[in-house]
């Protein structure tokens, strides 16, 4: 599972792709420290332009449902980052994997799958709230998502073939991911 640099050095490379709430974001922070590789997370960079331009998390997404160019261009330094052989280590997205995928990278691409009440639940105590209020955001939320993935890019969510490692997280902590994770990159 490695990438070419342009110096001929093998560089580990890898995704890490799932719904708001399913531990990505956690994942790439304990491989990151695990490793000491390097890591861009495309949610960061979501919520840093929706904090740039004044909105909260869910208006932003429907900003960009309204607004393709806008996603557009956040999906395109993501792909420039997936493909550039000075590039992160480990790239977090929802489409990163599809990122890779579609540009023929070879490397570990995870999808960590996780229930709608779950997600909620984990929203919930990193954000606080009311659960309800909470598991509707999030399936609003996704449900942008996907048709603006399908209309922009005809990209199913729903379509794991491009992912290499599915991981059914509900009954795990963000450990035993990661030792999944490990596992299968000493493969």
């Amino acid at each position: 599972m490695f990438a070419e640099t342009s110096g001929g050095e093998p560089l580990p490379r890898l995704t890490v792709s799932g719904k708001p709430g399913s531990g990505t974001s956690t994942l790439v922070d304990l491989l990151s420290k695990k490793r000491g590789w390097d890591s861009v997370n495309g949610g960061d960079i979501f919520r840093q332009e929706a904090e740039r331009r004044e909105l909260n998390v869910d208006d932003f997404s429907r900003l960009c449902k309204e607004d393709l160019d806008v996603d557009r261009s956040l999906d395109d330094m993501l792909k420039l980052l997936i493909s550039s052989s000075n590039g992160p280590s480990i790239i977090e997205s929802r489409l990163s994997g599809w990122w890779a995928y579609l540009a023929g990278i070879e490397c570990l691409r995870i999808w960590i799958e996780v229930s709608n009440e779950e997600r909620a639940r984990r929203i919930l105590s990193r954000e606080g709230g009311q659960y309800e209020q909470v598991l509707n955001a999030s399936l609003r939320r996704n449900s942008d998502d996907m048709e603006r993935y399908q209309e922009l890019y005809e990209i199913n969510l729903d379509d794991m073939s491009p992912y290499n490692m599915i991981i059914q997280a509900d009954n795990m902590d963000a450990l035993q991911v990661l030792e999944l994770v490990e596992l299968k990159l000493e493969e």
